[in-house]
This record gives C-alpha cells, sequence and structure tokens, in this order.
C-alpha cells in the first residue's frame, strides 16, 4: 500500500472502486506530467448519496462532506490511471460545482470539502488553486461535483 493509502486509513477512509463513466468519456487521463479528473459526483458505491440544491434541500454542511466524497472519487480515478498515488507532486487545480439554490451563495465552503479532504490526505502536495462555481442543476440532480488536475513526480 502506498503512504497515500496509509494515510488515507489512518483518517478512516478508504479509497473506493473508479465510478463508471456515465457517458462518453474517462474518469481520468495523463497527459504527460498531469492527470486531469473528469467530474466526480459524491456517488458511495454507484449510489449518489443525496439528491438536490444545495440551499434549499441539502444543508451546505452536508454538501461540504459530499465534496470530500467527490474529492476521494478523483483520487481513485487518478490512481487508476497512474497506480500508485505516491506519484502525487501535488495538486495543482480544484473545480467544484455546485448544484444551488437561487439564494445561494456559500459554493466556496461547499468546495472547502474537497480541499480539505485533499490537504488532510496529501499535506503540502494537496494544497492548491480552486474554482467554487454554483451552477443550475448537475448530472443525476447531484448536488456537487468536483474535478482535480494533479502534477505527478517525473
Amino acid at each position: 500500500m502506498s503512504a497515500v493509502e496509509d494515510r488515507l486509513a489512518e483518517l478512516g477512509l478508504t479509497l473506493p472502486d473508479v465510478v463508471p463513466p456515465l457517458a462518453a468519456y474517462q474518469p481520468a487521463v495523463q497527459s504527460g506530467l498531469y492527470v486531469y479528473t473528469a467530474g466526480q459526483l459524491p456517488l458511495v458505491k454507484g449510489k449518489l448519496l443525496v439528491t438536490g440544491k444545495v440551499g434549499a434541500e441539502v444543508p451546505p454542511e452536508q454538501a461540504k462532506e459530499l465534496a470530500g466524497v467527490c474529492a476521494l472519487n478523483a483520487l481513485a480515478a487518478v490512481k487508476s490511471v497512474v497506480g500508485d498515488l505516491d506519484r502525487i507532486a501535488r495538486v495543482v487545480k480544484v473545480v467544484g460545482f455546485v448544484a444551488s439554490a437561487t439564494d445561494f451563495t456559500g459554493q466556496p465552503g461547499v468546495v472547502n470539502g474537497a480541499s480539505e479532504l485533499l490537504g488532510e490526505v496529501l499535506g503540502d502536495k494537496g494544497v492548491h488553486a480552486r474554482s467554487a462555481v454554483g451552477v443550475a442543476v448537475l448530472p443525476l440532480d447531484a448536488p456537487v461535483e468536483v474535478e482535480i488536475q494533479v502534477e505527478l513526480v517525473p
């Protein structure tokens, strides 16, 4: 097991199986020293944990936890391409999409769930640039979706 997976275990987390694509795309692709993931939903064992808009049906605190699930799924997608998460030199960018009620403006706080998980798991390698975007709807009526870009050790 890799040091990253050991750290996940210390946190009581298990790297999930890669979520199969919902359409015509790959969960992650490598280009040179970079891996780009597709948007990851908060799926656990193939099931969406909750649906709805953040700030309406889904409380922001729950959405933040779901963003962490998305980040864990993104790490699984990275591993599916590179084989070993210890090859991650750093997380470069995180993009979080939050299906938001019309008056909800707390998207950055929701996407913190992904950022905080990556920091806990990867330490300084998890520090990244980020965007948190409010959207009208996401696939399967998911409340949050996260994609990451990582740089690999040469």
